[in-house]
């Protein structure tokens, strides 16, 4: 069988096999791992992606100090000093190289160990099954037979094949370049089938845009695919335009002082002088030329901006950015969390006629207490209220997609099975027929929808996130799908809001007094961010 355990590195065809054959090669079944079994192939060494030893982080940082073609010339100065037996030029000399790296190494190494600090605390997490319960764990800990549980925005903790999709739509992008989602299916395949056609398989470095699934890891980190990509594109930092501009300096200088070098040496030649004095008069000269003092001039510099920024909580990672980033003249930024507050708060609930509505909240909080889909603010805002649901029992759930921009769960209660969905107000009214008014009145939807948009709009139009909600019978259906979203009741609209952040209109000014001009990104719709940006 061409499939391989955690321990052999071979290429494999896993796409080809049977799922059971599959699940006993990697000694694993559909309930997942046991702890004990997933702590013991965790510990036997198992790759990850490359990171780099300390040793040699240190290494290649420091080395990056001295690099620059300044730099490189007055290296060259001290030998020709010490070679002159000037001494005391050659420490001189060299003391201020030494510095000026160090100084810059110092910098930027306490920057770097800051960020890896920082990337500790935000950890990407993968829910896996152990001993048979779902758990979350970093997803440096998924190891091949883990089965994990996917939804909509996760990330693919490894390479592996799909146990049990529903309606599975992935974004492989980073692998395949291609931009359209790629809907994902369960079976086997050929063994020649193009990595870009397995349709039965998921990869590290793809995220899933709708559905969800079980997946069954058969590689991590370095054996996966993303895994060898990035280690043959493992590529140095891409140079800032101040480095840029320094290196060009430094080769201009660099021609410069040869050309004096050998026009002085030249003159002193036809002038009858003697060889060998002429050749250290030149050479004396290149090192006059040399501009010791530039390197710790630009360290110093650069330095004391960074903590300047540092008092501002900015974590300056390299010294050159600091340049770049005064010639900014624009700035993209995000909007929930970086100008607003980030805090989603239930701000109101009303009826398909505009009127408050306690059922619009009651039947929301259903929809988001009972999905089991991705944490998300709004969600969260929504069941900050606690209500009790415990006369309500989910059946099922059609869960939210970047295409749909809706979710629906079905559930029982009150002797009868409902189907509750939220979500985009225009998505939301696409599969209402009906709309119910605050007194319970169920009416067509045509004669109501016109206030409802125009009702959407001001919403909108006054910075508030809206999101449509609707019910329908589904009568004894206990499991719902894509085609049950149709001929429903339109209760109403729940109103979100997110406030700006305090002093943001000042930092905002200071910007545009910098001559800085700020482009707004976001996902919400262009009332929303019009709001925003006025």
């Amino acid at each position: 069988m061409s499939v391989r355990t955690a321990s052999d590195q071979s290429p494999t065809t896993f796409w080809s096999v049977t799922l059971e054959d599959l699940l006993l090669h990697l000694q694993a079944t559909p309930e997942g791992l046991s702890a004990e079994g997933a702590r013991q192939r965790l510990s036997s060494g198992t790759p990850s992606l490359h990171k780099p030893v300390w040793g040699s982080r240190v290494l290649t940082l420091l080395l990056a100090q001295f690099q620059s073609p300044i730099i490189l010339i007055l290296l060259f100065a001290v030998a020709l000093s010490f070679s002159l037996r000037e001494a005391t030029d050659a420490l001189l000399i060299l003391s201020i190289v030494l510095v000026s790296g160090l100084l810059g190494f110092w910098q930027e190494w306490r920057a770097t160990d800051a960020v890896d600090k920082l990337l500790a605390l935000v950890q990407i997490k993968a829910m896996v099954l152990r001993d048979g319960l779902p758990i979350e764990v970093p997803v440096e800990q998924v190891v091949p037979g883990d089965v994990v549980i996917l939804n909509a925005g996760d990330v693919i903790p490894g390479d592996g094949r799909i146990l049990e999709p529903k309606d599975l739509f992935v974004t492989e992008a980073a692998l395949t370049r291609e931009t359209f989602p790629v809907e994902k299916s369960a079976g086997a395949l050929p063994p020649e089938t193009p990595l870009a056609r397995c349709a039965n398989c998921l990869f590290l470095g793809t995220s899933v845009l709708s559905g969800t699934a079980k997946l069954v890891v058969v590689r991590i980190g370095l054996q996966t695919e993303f895994g060898r990509v990035s280690e043959a594109l493992r590529l140095r930092s891409p140079e800032t335009e101040f480095e840029h501009g320094i290196r060009r300096f430094g080769y201009l200088l660099l021609e410069v002082t040869l050309l004096l070098v050998l026009v002085i040496f030249a003159i002193n030649v036809s002038l009858a002088r003697p060889v060998l004095d002429a050749f250290l008069f030149a050479l004396a000269i290149a090192v006059g030329l040399a501009p010791q003092l530039l390197p710790a001039i630009i360290s110093v510099n650069l330095a004391h901006g960074a903590r300047r920024m540092a008092q501002q909580r900015v974590i300056v990672r390299r010294l050159a950015a600091i340049e770049n980033l005064g010639s900014m003249s624009v700035l993209c930024s995000d909007k929930t969390g970086t100008l607003t507050e980030g805090t989603v708060r239930l701000h109101s609930a009303v009826a398909a006629d505009d009127q408050p509505s306690e059922k619009v909240r009651f039947y929301a909080y259903l929809n988001a207490a009972l999905q089991s889909g991705y944490t998300n603010p709004i969600d969260q805002a929504i069941v900050a209220e606690r209500r009790d649901v415990s006369g309500f029992r989910k059946l099922d759930e059609e869960p939210y997609d970047f295409v749909r921009k809706r979710l629906s769960i079905l559930v029982a209660g009150d002797g009868k099975h409902l189907i509750i969905t939220k979500g985009s107000v225009t998505s939301v009214l696409d599969i209402c027929t009906s709309a119910e008014i605050a007194t319970g009145k169920v009416m067509a939807l045509s004669s109501l929808r016109p206030q409802i948009e125009r009702r959407f709009a001001e919403f909108c139009e006054q910075g508030l996130r809206t999101l449509g909600v609707a019910y329908g019978d589904a009568g004894a259906e206990t499991g719902i799908g894509k085609g049950h979203e149709s001929d429903m009741i339109v209760l109403g609209l729940l109103v979100l809001d997110d406030p700006l952040r305090a002093g943001i209109v000042s930092t905002l000014q200071r910007l545009q007094n910098l001559g800085v001009t700020l482009k707004l990104i976001t996902g919400d719709n262009c009332l929303v961010a019009a709001h925003a940006a006025h």
